[in-house]
């Protein structure tokens, strides 16, 4: 009987793919002079947690993929004196998500190997080398990261009688979404877009075949969408650095 692979037995994942792209409209005033991936949150740019946490896994090169204020984020990274290896590619005109994943890939140096990829407005931090395990034990082309979904609504808990016990600000509930953290076989990109969303066409498709895996984060993850989500993430990034 073969061994299941660990994160300690398994090669790791060296490259991966950052999408920087779109005008960000729900993030202005932010996004005004800058793409979303240089909002700052916590005094520092979005696109600098991400570097650091996949550097911190033994990611060697990531492709940057943007468009909107491209100049912006050319100017910063090219500052960088650490960190992995960064290629940008600035698209010609909007791709979507899936095609902008696609065009991404033609930058990674080896085509022939595994990557990571990422929406460029999420913030997470959990263990990539476990997640590469879990995607290796079940075998599929491509795994989707997953974080529990928590409601910005408060919840008001009525017993069978309808009286009201109390109330909950924004709880878990026990569904689970797409975090914008992928891990795509090589096999996987000739089945993206050349243009438009990869989950309307391309994710549909392979999990009706059965080659879709999902593996569900246990650590923070916070999707940065609006100015509220800049104040809120910046909260909870300030509490944990103090420990609260």
């Amino acid at each position: 009987m073969t061994a299941s692979p660990t994160s300690s037995s398994v090669s790791p994942v060296t490259q991966a793919l950052i999408l920087a792209g779109g005008q960000a409209t729900r993030l202005r005033p932010y996004t005004d002079t800058r793409p979303k991936a240089m909002v700052e949150v916590a005094g520092r740019p979005i696109i600098d947690y991400q570097l650091e946490w996949l550097t911190g896994h033994g990611v060697e090169q990531v492709v940057v993929s943007c468009g909107y204020k491209a100049e912006v984020l050319r100017e910063y990274l090219d500052a960088r004196e650490d960190g992995p290896e960064i290629t940008l590619l600035v698209e010609d005109e909007p791709l979507g998500r899936g095609g902008a994943l696609r065009y991404a890939s033609t930058g990674l140096r080896d085509s022939g190997a595994p990557y990571f990829a990422l929406n460029g407005d999420v913030l997470t931090w959990f263990p990539l080398d476990e997640m590469a395990a879990h995607h290796r034990e079940r075998g599929g082309l491509a795994t989707l990261a997953l974080s529990q979904f928590r409601t910005t609504w408060g919840i008001v808990d009525v017993d069978d009688e309808d009286r009201v016990e109390g109330f909950t600000q924004s709880p878990l509930l026990p569904v689970w979404i797409n975090a914008g953290v992928y891990l795509f076989e090589p096999g996987l990109t000739p089945l993206l877009p050349t243009k438009g969303d990869h989950e309307s066409s391309t994710f549909p498709d392979l999990a009706k075949e059965g080659r879709l895996t999902a593996y569900r984060i246990d650590g923070f993850w916070r999707g940065v969408d609006t100015a509220k989500d800049v104040k809120e993430a910046g909260e909870q990034i300030t509490a944990m650095r103090r420990g609260d």
